[in-house]
């Protein structure tokens, strides 16, 4: 029971923490605009700039929802706010799972990847922490005066499972297996005509020019990968800007299946960059388009 009560009482902390986190993110984040032009609000509402206006006033709102948790946390209003807002990223997160699903989330503001499990857990958890926030019987100081030690492992096991929940930490895992791999070697050397891993492809992927050329357009990790006629395609959700506005596109990367760090540090790259919705291939000079290759100057 007092356990129960202490979960309670900690949750205003736990949610205004997160919320004012992602809403600083949103409001004033800088690539709060570039985020956005990858969100299914760009369809819902027309253009870019719409989009990342509604995403700045989902900060807004989230900061505001943050303010009333911290300063009043045992007013049934703030928990309430919370919790219809986790229902409305619940339901946000559904619509555009159903009507674009390479799209991003734009929960954080900063992650770009598609819409997967973790989003919905995670707006399910602020839904939750709203929920139990609005019971809250005793500020969150005084819980915390009252009880330092277990309150604070409530708060660490909390940070913990949101933590886990957010892929903004996938970037600092990435260079880690990148070192893993360059030290070790593929977890499964491929012998005469194997097939590498995955991850290894990945990691040839990432030191070529093909992928340089396109990190301008590329919004996301891996998102799927097959084998095809000795080639291994590696997929990626991107956002292509032109005359028209910003729109979704796919970026796919052709590489030999076969190749290693060891024994082909530097195979070609064959991209091809396909228009989300339409399906067609979107003629680009990625060189050029990322300041790689530069026109030559006439005389």
């Amino acid at each position: 029971m007092r356990s129960g009560a202490m979960i309670l009482d900690l949750a205003p902390l736990v949610c205004g923490v997160l919320l004012a986190a992602t809403g600083a993110a949103k409001l004033f984040g800088r690539r709060t605009a570039q985020v956005a032009a990858n969100t299914v609000l760009v369809r819902v509402l027309g253009n870019g700039h719409r989009a990342a206006f509604a995403l700045r006033a989902v900060g807004a709102v989230e900061l505001a929802a943050a303010a009333g948790l911290l300063a009043a946390p045992g007013a049934v209003l703030p928990g309430a706010a919370t919790a219809l807002l986790g229902a409305g990223f619940t339901g946000y997160l559904g619509y555009a799972k159903a009507t674009a699903p390479q799209s991003s989330c734009g929960c954080s503001a900063r992650d770009e990847g598609p819409i997967g499990v973790r989003s919905f857990l995670r707006a399910g958890a602020v839904l939750a922490g709203g929920a139990a926030a609005a019971f809250a019987g005793t500020a969150w100081w005084t819980r915390l005066a009252r009880d330092p030690g277990w309150s604070l492992l409530v708060v660490a096991a909390a940070a913990a499972v949101l933590l886990a929940l957010s892929t903004d930490l996938d970037r600092v895992w990435m260079p880690l297996r990148r070192l893993r791999l360059r030290v070790f070697g593929t977890p499964l050397p491929a012998g005469p005509g194997g097939r590498v891993p995955v991850e290894a492809s990945v990691e040839l992927l990432e030191r070529s020019l093909a992928w340089q050329a396109s990190s301008p357009i590329v919004r996301s990790g891996l998102l799927d990968s097959w084998d095809d006629g000795g080639w291994r395609v590696l997929r990626y959700a991107g956002v292509h800007r032109d005359a028209g506005g910003a729109r979704p596109v796919n970026v796919l990367f052709a590489l030999d299946d076969s190749a290693t760090t060891d024994a082909n540090p530097s195979p070609a790259v064959r991209v091809s960059v396909v228009d989300d919705r339409t399906q067609e291939v979107v003629p680009l000079d990625l060189l050029e388009l990322s300041g790689l290759r530069k026109p030559l100057r006439m005389v």
